[in-house]
């Protein structure tokens, strides 16, 4: 179901934007660009990466996951009890995507893990999946979704299983105040709407990737190529590819 959104005309953006985030017990999130009477308070505070504007848990940290080309295919938010992400897609206006999509990763992930569930959660259901892991302990996955106006978000949750609670709170406290810039332009319904870095963390991807490049070149005996591609960084705890049960 969608919250915080244009359903009613009785004022509720101008609440939205002077009270974004909500409660636990009335969640009015995520919200829409368009909420705010001032598109640039919705970037104070929250992690812009174009397509979502994403509220930062204490102690949260950022990995970049890419796609073979070196292009940003998801941003993880990393906190000691796991990571989570976060990323919207275009949707109709009408709501139920997120129901058609949840059944779908549920049947695909029948296939991997020999444990799938649907719980309830704020939003509606959420898709987890248990898989054993090194030395016995179980990692879990768990999706949640939310639809909104003409997109719907989807929030991957990924860590092991005793520290699993902990990390879907966080999640679902930094989804309650994400922010999503869909934009007017026409896409086919599940397109990923764009990841865009900030200035700063694609800079520095640049040169970390420049860096490993020069690197791998100098213990190859070559001279290293000029403005490489961004693609990973050498310290894969800052920037890496993940690979992961939800296949990104």
């Amino acid at each position: 179901m969608a919250l915080g959104r244009r359903d009613n005309d009785d004022g509720t953006p101008d609440e939205v934007a002077a009270a974004p985030g909500g409660t636990d017990d009335e969640l009015e999130g995520p919200f829409d660009i368009d909420d705010f009477d001032d598109p640039s308070v919705a970037t104070v505070g929250r992690l812009d990466l174009g397509s979502v504007l994403i509220p930062m848990p204490e102690a949260g940290q950022v990995q970049v996951e890419l796609s073979p080309q070196g292009v940003p295919s998801a941003v993880w938010v990393v906190t000691p009890h796991g990571r989570f992400t976060i990323a919207a897609y275009a949707a109709p206006k009408s709501t139920g995507l997120w129901r058609e999509v949840a059944a779908e990763l549920a049947e695909s992930l029948r296939k991997d893990v020999p444990t799938v569930s649907i719980q309830d959660g704020p939003w509606g259901r959420e898709v987890v999946g248990v898989a054993a892991g090194d030395q016995g302990q179980a990692g879990v996955v768990r999706f949640i979704g939310v639809d909104g106006y003409r997109w719907m978000i989807r929030c991957v949750v990924n860590g092991p299983q005793q520290h699993i609670d902990a990390l879907a709170e966080e999640a679902r406290n930094a989804l309650a105040d994400t922010v999503v810039r869909r934009g007017s332009t026409p896409m086919p319904v599940r397109t990923p709407l764009t990841i865009e870095l900030p200035g700063p963390m694609a800079e520095q991807l640049r040169a970390a990737a420049q860096q490993a490049a020069a690197q791998q070149a100098q213990q190859a005996g070559q001279q290293p190529p000029p403005a490489p591609a961004a693609r990973r960084s050498e310290q894969g705890s800052a920037m890496q590819q993940l690979r992961t049960i939800t296949g990104g």
